[in-house]
């Protein structure tokens, strides 16, 4: 999957707005079961939302939201508060939910 540009983000974070979170991350932070989580979300979803339950600190956030995508092929659309937002686009054409804007409009 291609790097998503500004405008595709931008247009993955009005669609996400009404989502509710789908993986919740708790005081163990990073485990297998999480990336297990996300990978099934990802795969059934495409844009998933992630509630930090138990991370308050920024910093931690942004390591936690490296290794998922590290761990877990998708990439973050956009990061408010607590809840993080990741994107990854259904392999099969024919599955897929979301088809994302080819170029910006204007």
């Amino acid at each position: 999957m291609d790097r998503l540009k500004g405008f595709q983000k931008r247009f993955l974070r009005g669609l996400a707005h009404a989502l509710k979170p789908v993986v919740f991350v708790g005081q163990k932070g990073f485990t297998q079961s999480l990336v297990d989580a996300m990978d099934d979300a990802l795969d059934h979803h495409e844009l998933v939302k992630v509630k930090f339950v138990d991370f308050k600190e920024k910093e931690k956030k942004l390591a936690l939201v490296e290794q998922i995508e590290k761990a877990v092929p998708c990439e973050l659309v956009g990061l408010v508060g607590h809840i993080a937002t990741f994107f990854r686009q259904q392999i099969d054409p024919e599955k897929r939910k979301i088809n994302l804007p080819k170029q910006a409009d204007g």
